[in-house]
């Protein structure tokens, strides 16, 4: 046993033997758990897909079968939200896709002997913008979405401008 200092006060329950700390690991972070390729884990985990479309089936049953109006309200935020998980997926699908589709135009261009061109994070995202406008207008949503814009823009606008009462 170890010796102890006389200067301070025995505890009742000492440890004669250091137990080892159990180290705690995060998978996240952790290079024993491998490389995180968006790919591979949307291919390994496509079952969910198919559970979450029945979850999302039964949901819309039991809101149309419900009464109670509580528990009619916190069936339609559920519904909701796997909706908004639903559309982000297909967002986040679509962007992928669309960057690997970019990347196979560079190497193809690398294979003629052209020099490689990065776009930029700023041509990145006016490429999108303009897929979004072209998908408003295949779906006619696209006045809407634009009036929606300038009356925020007009908001905005006016919020700089000096009120009445300042003058």
């Amino acid at each position: 046993p170890l010796e102890m200092s006389a200067k301070k006060p025995v505890p009742f329950l000492r440890q004669v033997v250091p137990v080892r700390k159990k180290v705690q690991r995060d998978p996240r972070f952790d290079d024993l758990s491998g490389e995180y390729k968006p790919e591979i884990f949307m291919k390994t985990y496509s079952f969910l897909d198919t559970i979450k479309k029945q979850e999302k089936e039964m949901v819309q049953k039991q809101l149309k079968k419900c009464r109670n109006m509580e528990e009619k309200e916190k069936l339609q935020r559920l519904l909701n939200h796997m909706t908004q998980q639903e559309q982000a997926q297909k967002k986040q699908q679509k962007l992928r896709e669309r960057e690997l589709s970019l990347k196979r135009q560079q190497r193809e261009l690398a294979k003629q002997g052209k020099k490689p061109f990065f776009l930029k994070k700023s041509e990145k995202r006016k490429l999108e913008l303009a897929e979004k406008y072209a998908e408003l207008k295949r779906s006619g949503k696209l006045e809407s979405f634009l009036n929606k814009k300038r009356k925020r823009n007009a908001i905005k606008d006016k919020r700089h401008l000096p009120s009445q009462k300042n003058l």
